[in-house]
């Protein structure tokens, strides 16, 4: 199990924060079928967008049960500060920091794994976002920027330093975006430096995987991205295969429908309807790799329709239920 600042986690399963696809009726699901903690979908810390119906929608958690851990995305120390104090007075009982996103366009404002860069900027936000709540501060960073400036260790001593809770480390520098595979090796040389829980990230997608990746790095935990879009029950396989050594069989076909189904509504009454069905033709698609042979005329349907009966309709029949 895994323990971050004074809050004793089920199990050493964390979802990772995904933007767009980590909303509350995801993380509720992934809950469900076993995951420790859930991360909320990156927020921005500017104030401007504080308030913004959209930035709420990010970090709505009301109806979510078990932890709740925002992340927070930006460059100045001061406003993310402010955004930590603001999203703890709402509720949030962790702060993430988001240093890993590669995204281009979250790199052009120096924001995501392009503070890795600085250092002393690094130091700066740690220190002010752990002094300025009394909840525990999470971190998630990449191995640095490319293959020739690794700085991990370096900015992992910092956290620790800087009164960090727990670090979560994706096995990809920023230039590698989400391209070849994850290495390991950085973060086994973290986690035998400092005392901080470490939480090993990329490409686990298999029970069998997650296993290697602990028995590999030494980590405390794992975090599960990717692997887990269309596919909330490998949190439940994973931990069945930790702690009985044996594997669950694959969902079957009715099983998979049942998921969808759940999800699907809770995306309809959480975001109401008209956006709740262009949001949920992803997570519908995700869902339906898991099934040979669909139809393409009815995934053409589902991604046209806008109406939610419909849309289930369609999903019934693309499953042949």
């Amino acid at each position: 199990m895994l323990q971050i600042g004074n809050f004793q986690l089920s199990n050493n399963l964390v979802l990772a924060p995904m933007a767009g696809i980590t909303d509350a009726p995801f993380r509720e699901l992934c809950t469900q079928f076993g995951a420790g903690l859930t991360v909320s979908e990156m927020v921005a810390s500017n104030p401007i967008l504080r308030h913004h119906p959209r930035t709420l929608l990010r970090a709505e958690h009301t109806k979510n049960s078990g932890l709740r851990s925002v992340q927070i995305l930006g460059t100045n120390a001061q406003d993310l500060a402010d955004a930590a104090r603001f999203n703890v007075e709402n509720g949030a009982q962790i702060i993430d920091i988001n240093m890993g996103c590669p995204a281009k366009k979250v790199c052009s404002v120096a924001a995501g794994s392009a503070l890795l860069r600085d250092e002393n900027l690094v130091k700066e936000i740690l220190d002010a976002v752990v002094n300025s709540v009394d909840v525990p501060v999470t971190l998630k960073i990449r191995t640095d920027w490319d293959s020739e400036n690794k700085n991990a260790l370096t900015i992992a001593k910092i956290a620790e330093d800087s009164g960090v809770a727990a670090l979560t480390i994706h096995g990809r520098t920023r230039a590698c975006k989400f391209e070849g595979f994850a290495e390991y090796e950085t973060i086994k040389r973290i986690k035998q430096t400092v005392k901080i829980p470490i939480i090993a990230n990329g490409d686990i997608d298999s029970p069998q995987k997650a296993r290697f990746v602990l028995d590999e790095t030494g980590a405390d935990a794992i975090m599960i991205g990717r692997a887990a879009q269309g596919n909330p029950w490998i949190f439940q396989r994973i931990s069945h295969f930790l702690t009985e050594g044996e594997l669950l069989k694959s969902p079957q076909k009715n099983e998979i429908y049942g998921v969808l189904t759940l999800h699907l509504e809770n995306l309809y009454s959480f975001y109401g309807s008209g956006l709740g069905v262009r949001l949920a033709r992803k997570h519908i698609s995700w869902y339906l790799r898991h099934i040979d042979n669909i139809d393409l005329e009815l995934k053409t349907q589902i991604n046209q329709t806008l109406e939610p009966i419909k849309q289930l309709d369609l999903v019934r029949l693309a499953l042949d239920l």
